[in-house]
């Protein structure tokens, strides 16, 4: 079982005024203030990627095009089904271009949102926090789309059987999208983790202790994730979550063991004054 302990880290005293102590409604206008700058930011995205939607859309077809030529339907093409269908196509492909390009300011909020209960020479690893974020996200997305799509797209057509399949473009988007962004969301793992240490929710050893738990969790995350049911796919999903949560283990060690040299620091400091 799990260790019913709670994880032996302190929270973080505040260190000067900015961080007193705030009420719960406090949270809450916080909270509020920075989704909706959030949502702002990923409003102007949007503009932005519905101007580029039409050369991501040619992007993002790539791995269904190549899959059904390697199933021996060379002249085959993509259709919609209803006359909005294109309309929605790009207005889909615009909003997740949009999430993409607010991603910094999104995760920018993220930080102002927890900073102030973090000690001062914390909060100005904001840009290691911006440049990790960021990149662990561009990472998943590039895993979907160069390792885990193409073997995906190439398994479920190895079942067409009779029939000729004609792929509709929204439910094809549909699908490669959430999977996309459902990896990218998924590798900002060690992000979460690095948080939960930083605010003494977790501690290395805990996150160890329960290492089979965690990867039992990720096993159901992937089945749920893979859209297909062999064991191949689905393994190509679990293998960088292990390792992601492995990384995440690291940066839990880094963050304590920090931590912990500053806090001996400054007892040695207040035990040297006179």
């Amino acid at each position: 079982m799990a260790n019913p302990n709670p994880p032996e880290a302190s929270a973080p005293p505040a260190e000067d005024d900015s961080t007193a102590k705030m009420s719960f409604f406090d949270h809450l206008a916080e909270l509020r203030r920075r989704i909706l700058y959030s949502l702002v930011a990923v409003g102007f995205g949007f503009v932005l990627g519905f101007y580029f939607s039409e050369p991501a859309y040619e992007f993002l077809a790539r791995p269904m095009i190549a899959a059904l030529r390697a199933a021996g339907f060379t002249d085959q093409q993509m259709i919609y089904t209803s006359p909005l269908g294109a309309l929605r196509l790009y207005l889909t492909v615009g909003l997740y271009l949009g999430v993409v390009i607010a991603l910094p300011v999104v995760l920018h909020q993220l930080w102002l949102f927890v900073a102030p209960g973090l000690y001062r020479h914390e909060r100005r690893a904001v840009l290691s926090f911006l440049f990790s974020g960021t990149a662990l996200f561009l990472a998943g997305t590039a895993f979907g789309y160069y390792l885990a799509l193409p073997p995906t797209l190439r398994f479920v057509l190895g079942f067409e059987g009779p029939f000729r399949p004609m792929i509709s473009i929204n439910e094809y988007f549909d699908l490669v999208l959430i999977i996309l962004l459902g990896l990218g969301v998924i590798f900002q793992l060690p992000i979460l983790i690095f948080i939960l240490t930083l605010f003494g929710l977790v501690t290395p050893r805990f996150l160890w202790k329960n290492f089979r738990y965690a990867v039992l969790v990720i096993a159901i995350l992937s089945a749920v994730v893979t859209p297909t049911t062999d064991i191949l796919t689905m393994t190509v999903f679990m293998a960088p979550m292990i390792l992601l949560y492995l990384l995440g283990i690291g940066v839990s060690y880094v963050v304590v063991r920090r931590r912990r040299a500053q806090q001996e620091a400054a007892k040695k400091e207040a035990l040297a004054r006179p």
